[in-house]
């Protein structure tokens, strides 16, 4: 049977088991309560998934109500199968239309990227606590204030405490072990508690005010720092009086800058759907502490004929539900928002507000997330216009067939060998796709052997692509010269992948941007396109992200190996001995330095021990 009369055959087979649903028989069996309703088409792929207060009515209006919108429409023809849940209430439907929506990831739903990551500004539980950024889950013995849009933010925040309260911001191991002031004492953004030049009363105090301003309480700061001031002059302990007076002018400076503030302190996130030129973009401008501290942009999938206010409600349920979210959101947009804001208050254990009609400052919020959001639109809409002049450019130079859209590119790093690390990274769908970057930890020989790591990890691809778990880009670039492009050349052969276009792109004699060689395998002369060629462009960024990921990958691998295996690989080195070195000697690179007698010294390390140790090391 030819291809064709196969793709009939199925199409006609699905055609006929979505004429046996009966819609009818459906909506009779429902009953009028709350719950959730998952829509398949009959391959079994999920097409919709919502949440209803009385299901019986919610669902019916699509199978008994006409003229829907030519998105609804389309989607109901194909509905083979619905399956329904019923719910306590309104808000357990909501969390259960949340995550299905995010495990099953509907055709027709509109869908925000699930980020599950955000960073804050951590204080840490310690007896002189330290200022940290942090990423992850939350541990109860500190204290975290955000999130925060991004990291910039986050050590953009830092910064301004390190100037103004002078807190810590050394790891415990180096704070333990520090005999003498770091140079962030000298340029007054540390105090030393690690060497004693500030007390812990006074410490405290400093971060006790760091808490009011992160809370953006700044005038009960500087109201509580006058304070200390009059008590110091009082107590004749004029140095102590200068320290405080000195931070009163930092946070009057402070004041001063052009922060957006607020009236009144708080975190508040203000929530904005935008539509232009067929681009939905959701803009959230996070207020923290009272002060403007950014804002993020997300583009949905699956919203062009959606309209401001599903996007909005889509972005609020799978953006907030099972995430930290702050006392206040502000969404115009969202026209029910009374169940989302009794789960989001069950959540996050206090009253969570949802203001759909701000106004005063609060609307001048909503005009600045407007504006973002259009702004964004518009620098994706040229981004895109840019990158497709780059590609059509590259498949011009390449001799490449229009249909060419996936690109993947491999890097390798290593030092000498040690902890080698190949990327893979994709440019589909004009942008470099981060969700589908993979990294392989790879097992070069002695002294670093490029061409087996290369071997490797396109190995470990290929194999992955053949069995159907990946699909085959339509470009594949080796960051790399002759000898790597062989090698990749082989593997594609051994794969059976002959019909994948390769070619490396390696620097040229100096070494320079612009004048790379790109190569070709079998064939002896490189191709070398002009420094302005819209499609060299193009591979270079490709080229640069892959360089980039691996190395990343590369120096995390070595920082891991050369914290913990050196000392796992000695007999006689527990997780206590271990921990009590590393204490002893404020890490690696202080064991490093020091002579067998001086990690003889450490309690429980024998001379003998010393020596195998020092041995290891060296």
């Amino acid at each position: 049977m030819t291809k064709i009369a196969r793709h009939n055959r199925h199409t006609v087979d699905a055609e006929a088991r979505a004429a046996t649903f009966d819609a009818r028989e459906l909506v009779a069996s429902l009953p009028h309560l709350p719950g959730v309703y998952r829509m398949f088409d009959a391959e079994g792929a999920a097409l919709y998934v919502g949440k209803a207060r009385d299901l019986k009515k919610r669902v019916a209006n699509y199978f008994q109500k006409a003229g829907h919108e030519p998105r609804i429409a389309t989607m109901i023809a194909q509905v083979a199968r619905v399956e329904t849940t019923v719910a306590r209430s309104e808000g357990e439907a909501l969390l259960l239309e949340n995550n299905l929506i995010k495990a099953l990831e509907p055709r027709y739903n509109i869908l925000f990227r699930d980020d599950k990551s955000y960073p804050y500004v951590c204080l840490s539980g310690d007896r002189f606590p330290q200022l940290r950024f942090h990423r992850g889950a939350l541990d109860r013995r500190h204290r975290y204030f955000g999130p925060f849009p991004s990291a910039g933010a986050v050590r953009e925040g830092m910064a301004l405490l390190q100037k103004v309260f002078q807190l810590r911001t050394c790891e415990n191991t180096v704070f333990a072990n520090r005999s003498r002031p770091c140079m962030l004492h000298q340029i007054a953004r540390c105090t030393a508690p690690c060497v004693g030049l500030i007390s812990e009363g006074d410490y405290r105090e400093d971060v006790h005010a760091a808490v009011l301003f992160l809370q953006g309480k700044t005038d009960e700061v500087l109201a509580q720092l006058k304070l200390q001031m009059d008590g110091a002059v009082a107590a004749l302990e004029f140095e102590r009086a200068a320290r405080i007076r000195d931070k009163i002018q930092r946070l009057r400076e402070l004041q001063s800058r052009q922060f957006v503030e607020s009236t009144t302190a708080g975190d508040v996130d203000v929530i904005v759907a935008v539509y232009e030129e067929g681009v939905f973009a959701v803009n959230v401008v996070v207020i923290r502490g009272g002060r403007h501290v950014g804002d993020r942009t997300f583009f949905p999938r699956h919203a062009e004929s959606g309209d401001p206010s599903d996007v909005a409600a889509a972005f609020l349920a799978q953006h907030y539900v099972e995430r930290p979210v702050p006392p206040t959101l502000i969404a115009p947009q969202a026209d029910d928002a009374a169940a989302l804001a009794g789960v989001l208050s069950e959540q996050a254990g206090r009253k969570v507000e949802i203001v759909t009609n701000p106004g005063g400052e609060r609307r001048v919020w909503v005009t600045m997330a407007t504006q973002n959001a259009a702004l964004a639109i518009r620098q994706r809409l040229a981004q895109k216009a840019t990158q497709e002049e780059r590609l059509a450019a590259l498949q011009e130079a390449l001799d490449l067939p229009p249909s060419t859209q996936r690109i993947e590119c491999f890097d390798v790093s290593h030092t000498m060998g040690e902890a080698a690390v190949a990327s893979c990274v994709i440019f589909d769908r004009l942008a470099m796709q981060t969700s589908e970057y993979r990294r392989f930890n790879v097992t070069p020989a002695q002294g670093g052997d490029d061409y087996a790591a290369m071997r490797e990890a396109l190995s470990r691809r290929c194999a992955r692509i053949v069995a159907g778990e990946y699909p085959a880009p339509d470009l594949l670039v080796i960051d790399g010269g002759r000898g790597q492009v062989s090698v990749a050349a082989e593997v594609l052969a051994e794969q059976g992948l002959h019909q994948v276009p390769l070619i490396g792109i390696a620097k040229g004699p100096e070494r320079k941007p612009g004048l790379e060689d790109i190569v070709f395998p079998g064939r002896e002369r490189a191709l070398n396109l002009p420094a302005d060629h819209p499609g060299l462009h193009l591979l270079q960024q490709i080229r640069d992200e892959a360089h980039r990921f691996a190395i990343q990958g590369h120096r995390a691998r070595r920082g891991k190996a050369r914290t913990t295996s050196s000392l796992q690989e000695i007999d006689g080195i527990g997780a206590k001995r271990r921990q009590a070195l590393l204490a002893h000697f404020g890490g690696l690179k202080g064991m490093q330095s020091a002579s067998i007698e001086e990690i003889a010294r450490v309690p429980g390390i024998s001379q003998a021990l010393a020596e195998r140790i020092y041995a290891q090391l060296h």
